[in-house]
C-alpha cells in the first residue's frame, strides 16, 4: 500500500467517524422516547429482536416501565414502536400526511415492482392514483357486490366438500389448507375467473406455484428482516438474490394471467378484463406493470389474512364450545334450517359479528401494521420524530392493553355487544389514509364463511386438550400448529346445499 492509499484510508476513517459523531450528537440533542440500554456498535438493538416480534416489542415496552412508545436503533435505521391507541390516533390524524410514506424494503423492491404497488408505494400522486383506482374499480360497494356470487360459490364448494366426508359421523379435518384454499380461490376467481382448488384441481401445478409464491412473499416480509437494516447482510447472505428470483417468478405468473385474459375473444367480468378495458382507453397509465401491481396487492393482502383470521376464529370456538353453541342458536333462530346464511343476513347476526371482532382484537391479521416512514420532522406523543424515522404500530399489544380492555387475554365476544367505543378501539386494518382499503371485502368473506361453517356442522376438538393457540413467525401471524378439528354435517346441511 503506497503513501497515497494510506492517506486516503486515514481520510476515509476520519470522515466516517466525524459524520457518525455529528449525527450521534444531533440525535442526542433531540427529545427521543425511551430506549433499551444495550445498543451495540453497528447493529444497534437488532440483537434484541426475537420472534414473534410483536411479543418482543411488548416485553421491551414493559421493561421500560410500560411505556407506550420507545425507540430502537436497528442497524442504520431509527425506529419508533408504539402500542397506544391514543398515540396511534395522533400519528394517523394529526401527522397522517407526514407518516403516509413507506420505507424502502428489499421485498418491496423486488416483488412490488420497485415499491410502486399500492401497499408499498411512497405517498404522492402515483399512490393517490392507485388508491383512487382501488376505491372506484375494486373496493366500491358496487364492485364488492358484483363478486358476491364468487364468495357464495366458493363457500358452498367448501361446505359441500366437508359435508361429503362427514355425513355419517365425525371425521378429522385439517382446516388450515381448506381455509387457505377458500381464500385463494375467492381472490383468483375475482381477478381471473379461475379456481385452483376443488372440483378435481387439487393437483393443479399452477395452484401449487401460486401457494408457494404467496407463502414465500409473506414469510420474507415484515419488520424482522435483518437485511433491511444492515446492508452488509445483503452482501453476505443470499436473501436479496432469493427475493429477486421470487419477484421474477411472481411477475411471470402475473404476466401469464394478464396475457391469457387479453387473448380471450369473449371478454368476461373479471378484474383483469376490467383493467384491460381501461388500458385500451388510457394505455399510458394502465400499463401491464400497473395492472400486475394491482393484482399482486390483492393476492398477497387478501389471501393469508382472511385464511389466518378464519383459522383463529375456529380455534377459539373449539376452545369455547359455549360460544359456538350460542352462535349456532342465533343463526338457527334468525335464519332457520332451510337455507344457507347469505351476506345480507350478516347485519342481523350480531353475535357472529362480535365473534369476528373479538378474533380480530386478539389475533389481528397483521399484528405490526405495515411500517410507515416520516417524510419530515414531526412531534409524536411530545417526542421529536426526525425525518426518515420508521414507525411500527403494535396493534397486537394495543388490543390487549389492560387499561382499555377488561380481561384482555380472554376470548369474550360479549364485550362488543354495546355498539360504539369497543369497536373503535380495534384497528386490525390500520387507520388513516394508509389503512387497508380491502377491509370490508375481507370481513365479508370471513363473516359469511364462519357463519356457514357454524350453521352446517357440529365441531369438536380432536382430543380433550385445548387447541394450541401459539403464534408462529410471519407477517400475518399464522398459528404455530395448523388447526385440526372433528367435523360432522348437521342433518340440515344436505338440504341447504
Amino acid at each position: 500500500m503506497d503513501f497515497t492509499q494510506i492517506l486516503l484510508l486515514i481520510s476515509f476513517i476520519f470522515i466516517f467517524f466525524s459524520i457518525k459523531l455529528f449525527f450521534t450528537n444531533s440525535i442526542r440533542k433531540l427529545n427521543l422516547p425511551p430506549s433499551p440500554a444495550y445498543s451495540l456498535p453497528v447493529i444497534g438493538h437488532l440483537h434484541l429482536l426475537k420472534n414473534p416480534i410483536h411479543r418482543t416489542f411488548l416485553s421491551i415496552s414493559k421493561s421500560l416501565g410500560n411505556t407506550p412508545i420507545f425507540h430502537l436503533h436497528l442497524g442504520n435505521r431509527l425506529v419508533y414502536v408504539i402500542s397506544s391507541h391514543s398515540i396511534t390516533e395522533e400519528c394517523f390524524t394529526r401527522n397522517d400526511v407526514v407518516l403516509a410514506n413507506r420505507p424502502e424494503l428489499i421485498m418491496g423492491k423486488h416483488i412490488a415492482y420497485d415499491s410502486t404497488i399500492m401497499i408499498a408505494a411512497s405517498y404522492g400522486d402515483h399512490w393517490r392514483n392507485l388508491r383512487r383506482i382501488a376505491a372506484v374499480e375494486i373496493f366500491s360497494s358496487q364492485r364488492i357486490s358484483t363478486f358476491m356470487s364468487v364468495r357464495k360459490d366458493e363457500i358452498r364448494q367448501l361446505i359441500t366438500h366437508l359435508s361429503r366426508n362427514s355425513v355419517n359421523g365425525f371425521v378429522e379435518v385439517e382446516m388450515k389448507s381448506l381455509l387457505a384454499s377458500l381464500a385463494l380461490n375467492n381472490i383468483i376467481m375475482m381477478v381471473a375467473g379461475k379456481r385452483y382448488y376443488g372440483g378435481g384441481t387439487e393437483d393443479n401445478d399452477e395452484a401449487k406455484i401460486v401457494r408457494a409464491l404467496i407463502s414465500e412473499a409473506v414469510a420474507g416480509s415484515g419488520a424482522g428482516n435483518l437485511a433491511d437494516y444492515l446492508p452488509i447482510v445483503r452482501w453476505v447472505t443470499d436473501f436479496e438474490k432469493r427475493a429477486k428470483i421470487l419477484g421474477n417468478r411472481f411477475d411471470g405468473f402475473l404476466q401469464r394471467l394478464v396475457d391469457e385474459k387479453r387473448a380471450e375473444k369473449t371478454k368476461g367480468q373479471t378484474l383483469i378484463h376490467h383493467l384491460l378495458s381501461l388500458q385500451e382507453i388510457q394505455p399510458e397509465y394502465y400499463t401491464d406493470v400497473i395492472i400486475k401491481g394491482i393484482i399482486i396487492s390483492l393476492v398477497i393482502a387478501g389471501t393469508d389474512t382472511s385464511a389466518v383470521t378464519l383459522e383463529w376464529a375456529m380455534s377459539n370456538l373449539l376452545n369455547h364450545p359455549e360460544i359456538l353453541k350460542k352462535a349456532r342458536a342465533e343463526i338457527d333462530d334468525k335464519i332457520g334450517l332451510d337455507r344457507l346464511v347469505k351476506e345480507s343476513d350478516i347485519v342481523n347476526l350480531h353475535y357472529l359479528q362480535n365473534i369476528v371482532s373479538e378474533t380480530l382484537r386478539l389475533y389481528p391479521p397483521v399484528p405490526l401494521l405495515l411500517p410507515h416512514l416520516s417524510s419530515e420532522d414531526c412531534k409524536v406523543a411530545g417526542y421529536d420524530m426526525p425525518h426518515g424515522t420508521m414507525l411500527l404500530t403494535n396493534v397486537w399489544a394495543m388490543h390487549r392493553d389492560p387499561s382499555l380492555w377488561e380481561e384482555p387475554e380472554v376470548f369474550k365476544p360479549e364485550r362488543f355487544e354495546k355498539e360504539g367505543e369497543s369497536q373503535k378501539l380495534i384497528l386490525p386494518f390500520g387507520m388513516g389514509r394508509r389503512a387497508c382499503p380491502g377491509a370490508e371485502l375481507g370481513k365479508r368473506l370471513v363473516s359469511l364463511a364462519l357463519g356457514c361453517l357454524i350453521q352446517c356442522f357440529e365441531w369438536e376438538r380432536v382430543g380433550e386438550e385445548l387447541v394450541d393457540m401459539t403464534e408462529d413467525k410471519g407477517l400475518t401471524m399464522p398459528k404455530a400448529t395448523p388447526l385440526r378439528a372433528m367435523c360432522m354435517a348437521r342433518a340440515c346441511a344436505g338440504k341447504m346445499i
